[in-house]
């Protein structure tokens, strides 16, 4: 009978070893980490540690390098050259810590052959003071594995939950803020559209009604579905494989190009799918949705839309 006792640290870091043995950037990472001796321990995080998440060739390899000194790291970047031809790059301040108050940095990495790394870089003491808390921070919550460990620093950490980006049922109070929100926009990107000014008008409606709020809605009726245990991905990542068809078609229909009249049907569509959803939604919460501010608004627009352009000479 198969032992359930818990691994402990240098186990678990060898089953980690031993999980992530065939992939071939991994073993470069390690290889390369182990030559160095100022660079202690290694995790892989985010997607590529967290096996409930959705993987593909594309992901990218999210690294934190626990090192002696983070600075030479910083001022010194053609350490960046080791793992191929760099194309582009992204680097933060160093900033301090938001769980420690340690000074930390972080880049974005884009290889010319198609590779993207995020390193993350973190001083030994932030490591051993996130081993003292009770919580780990986000970015290891959603998922962590050891790749490297020269000075068993790893081993008081707990393990991760993968549970920190499943969101709770919003309140009645949130999911009427929601609302509220998403409909104060569409009167201003009426306006937009009546006096030709697409580029706030494509803010308002592709930032603020959709991405912000419509975005919002869809992410609590994909929770119904798995009844608020399916982590949520950034900006929207892997909504098209957890919603039914007919509400990804109807969301593809909210996206337009450069004209003034798609962009109206555009508006009044994106005004469809948050109702359609937002109503399923408030049912499975046990809300009510505002049918009447629906109604009035979705008025308002079309009639905005007839004497606006008269009032404009259009």
């Amino acid at each position: 009978m198969a032992s359930c006792k818990p691994l402990d640290g240098e186990e678990r870091m060898m089953s980690e070893l031993n999980r992530f043995q065939s992939d071939q950037v991994i073993v470069k990472l390690q290889n390369w980490a182990k030559e160095r001796a100022s660079i202690r321990t290694m995790l892989l995080t985010s997607t590529r540690a967290n096996p409930h998440a959705i993987v593909d060739p594309l992901s990218d390899y999210d690294i934190v390098l626990v090192v002696e000194d983070i600075r030479p790291y910083y001022q010194d970047r053609n350490w960046l050259d080791e793992f191929g031809e760099v194309l582009v790059t992204y680097w933060d301040p160093i900033y301090q810590s938001p769980e420690t108050g340690i000074e930390i940095f972080g880049n974005v990495v884009q290889y010319s052959y198609g590779l993207k790394i995020d390193f993350t870089l973190w001083p030994i003491s932030q490591v051993q003071k996130i081993a003292e808390g009770k919580r780990l921070p986000a970015d290891l919550d959603v998922g962590y594995a050891v790749l490297l460990d020269k000075d068993g620093v790893t081993d008081r950490l707990a393990p991760p939950t993968y549970t920190v980006y499943i969101p709770a049922p919003p309140t009645k109070a949130i999911f009427d803020k929601v609302v509220e929100d998403f409909y104060s926009d569409a009167p201003y990107v009426a306006k937009c559209l009546l006096r030709e000014e697409l580029i706030p008008a494509k803010w308002c409606l592709e930032y603020d009604m959709k991405h912000l709020f419509l975005r919002q809605m869809l992410e609590w009726r994909m929770e119904l579905d798995y009844a608020w245990s399916m982590p949520v991905g950034a900006l929207g990542k892997g909504l098209k494989k957890r919603l039914s068809t007919v509400t990804w078609t109807a969301l593809e229909a909210t996206y337009a190009g450069a004209g003034l009249d798609e962009n109206w049907e555009a508006l009044f569509k994106t005004l469809n799918l948050f109702r359609d959803v937002g109503e399923q939604v408030a049912a499975g919460l046990g809300f009510e949705f505002p049918n009447e501010l629906d109604r009035r608004v979705t008025i308002f627009l079309r009639e905005y839309r007839t004497k606006g352009a008269a009032l404009l000479g259009r």
